[in-house]
């Protein structure tokens, strides 16, 4: 990339920044009395702005609508907003006066949710496709239910990698149809990674507080990391998918993606719980859901005495972080540091087959789950003018302008589409998956009594998706050669994000490495 280009880039998105905080409702100053920042504003810190009248739902409302005209017409983080969140924010004003009970933590917050995520409103829910524009949901799915019952405003709907990136090895991460090419506000031709790079991008760059992201295989960390933020993958079935376009329902995960520990948690606390509409799944995760909730683990000393295991390959060759073995090594020694033991250099059994979606099953298994799961959610829909991955692969085919069909193809739709279901071919390769996980992760934690798997960067993402485990990205760095933002990424066993919350929030705040995609306050790691 040449220097110069990325100036460039730089500065128009500074210029763009600039112009949207200076003309906010026409005076930050005045609305905003410059004590309270709106710019990287937490939950905690919006609603206490709440409480002492420093700011209204309406304005904060306003303040994301207006970031979002600024910058999307360039980032393309945002496929569409919701017409009626301002007179929801005005309600929520109302009630904040009229009510004097406490209101759920996200009372009045704006949320923005991947487009993959059912809304029963006048948003769209398309997974970035135009064949599904204009179809009817019957409900709003589950965490969407969760997070209004907690008083969360749904700002609108953030851009995906069209079907979890699922159509063709061709698509650029990033790239749907609908809401055209997500672009990384760090760096010029930065992937701004996928399948959640919407619900990323928008938040790194504060037009919206907080966002929902789903993962089937790296589509919450992965951008998470790609965009500076924190992306928290639950234990599959901890939230419900009910409502959410599949995927595979055997891996897949609604989880936050936002710009601090403490906010992914707040979220968690709204959207996790038992769902008849997604049974098996729910039943067997809604153990794991401590008493009072998950907000109780964002302890600074989360770190004291956890026992961390390091995996380094092949996981630092997969980060492309310039120097990321002595990058790593200065992590590790700040985990020491805040207390607890780290065990360096341990390795995951046959981790070259779980990476191999020929040899482990994943391949067999995930494009027979996702036409019959497709199907299916394809089929209860109020009115769709698809109804079937076929209709869907035809609609593609006759409009190709629209899908770019000619440019970027649907060979995995038509491998997809030419499966039979789950048959012993299938059964096989996901009791392959099951044994890889349990004979390979699971056998290193528990023989190294391990409260978490540390790695740098999202490349483990795999190793966790074919088990149904947990994972939380945080900041950790931007690549010196270029600006690129990088994580370190927390995983365990199922259950276990009590544990993996701690660990993360004490590396965060020991640490506090996320900037805002300013280009002069990029720091070198």
């Amino acid at each position: 990339m040449a220097i110069h280009s990325t100036l460039l880039f730089s500065s128009i998105l500074l210029l763009l920044f600039l112009i949207s905080f200076n003309n906010t409702n026409g005076n930050c100053e005045q609305e905003y009395h410059f004590n309270f920042n709106i710019e990287e504003a937490t939950i905690k810190d919006i609603q206490l702005a709440f409480a002492q009248n420093k700011l209204t739902s309406r304005q904060l409302v306003d303040f994301y609508l207006h970031k979002i005209e600024t910058l999307n017409p360039v980032l393309r983080g945002v496929i569409e907003v919701n017409p009626d969140v301002r007179k929801q924010a005005d309600e929520a004003d109302k009630q904040r006066q009229i009510i004097k009970k406490k209101l759920g933590s996200l009372h009045g917050i704006p949320v923005l949710v991947k487009d993959s995520i059912a809304t029963k409103d006048k948003l769209n829910t398309t997974a970035g496709s135009y064949a599904l524009l204009g179809s009817e949901v019957r409900r709003d799915a589950t965490v969407v239910e969760r997070l209004k019952n907690d008083g969360a405003l749904i700002l609108g709907k953030a851009s995906m990698s069209e079907w979890y990136h699922f159509r063709s090895f061709s698509i650029p991460d990033g790239w749907s149809a609908r809401s055209g090419q997500g672009v990384n506000p760090y760096v010029e031709g930065g992937s701004p990674c996928g399948s959640s790079s919407g619900s990323a991008i928008s938040v790194a760059a504060n037009m919206v507080a907080v966002s929902l992201g789903t993962e089937t295989d790296g589509s919450i960390i992965c951008p998470a990391e790609y965009n500076a933020v924190v992306g928290l993958k639950p234990t599959v079935g901890l939230t419900s998918r009910a409502g959410v376009i599949p995927l595979s329902p055997r891996q897949d995960s609604v989880g936050p993606i936002c710009r601090t520990v403490s906010d992914a948690v707040y979220v968690l606390d709204s959207i996790v719980g038992f769902d008849i509409r997604d049974l098996e799944a729910t039943r067997a995760a809604v153990k794991f859901i401590p008493a009072g909730g998950y907000k109780q683990f964002l302890n600074e000393d989360g770190l004291k005495g956890k026992r961390l295991g390091v995996v380094r390959h092949p996981f630092l060759a997969l980060s492309d972080v310039y120097q990321a073995d002595a990058v790593l090594t200065g992590h590790l020694q700040t985990l020491r540091q805040r207390g607890a033991v780290v065990l360096d250099n341990l390795e995951i059994p046959n981790i070259d087959v779980v990476l191999d979606p020929n040899q482990s099953g994943a391949e067999v298994a995930l494009l027979a789950e996702f036409k019959l799961s497709l199907n299916n959610y394809l089929a209860e829909l109020v009115t769709s003018p698809v109804r079937s991955l076929a209709e869907i692969i035809a609609f593609n085919q006759n409009n190709p302008e629209l899908e770019r069909s000619k440019n970027f193809g649907q060979e995995i739709f038509i491998a997809a589409e030419a499966t039979k279901g789950i048959g012993e071919k299938e059964r096989k390769a996901m009791a392959m998956m099951e044994k890889l996980s349990e004979d390979g992760f699971e056998k290193l934690i528990i023989e190294n009594e391990l409260d978490a798997l540390v790695t740098l960067g999202s490349g483990v993402s795999t190793v966790l998706a074919i088990g149904g485990y947990p994972a939380i990205i945080v900041p950790a760095g931007y690549n010196s050669t270029n600006g690129m933002p990088f994580g370190l990424c927390f995983g365990g066993v199922k259950g276990s994000e009590p544990k993996l919350i701690e660990i993360a929030y004490s590396f965060e705040q020991a640490t506090m490495i996320r900037r805002r995609p300013f280009p002069n306050s990029i720091p070198s790691f």
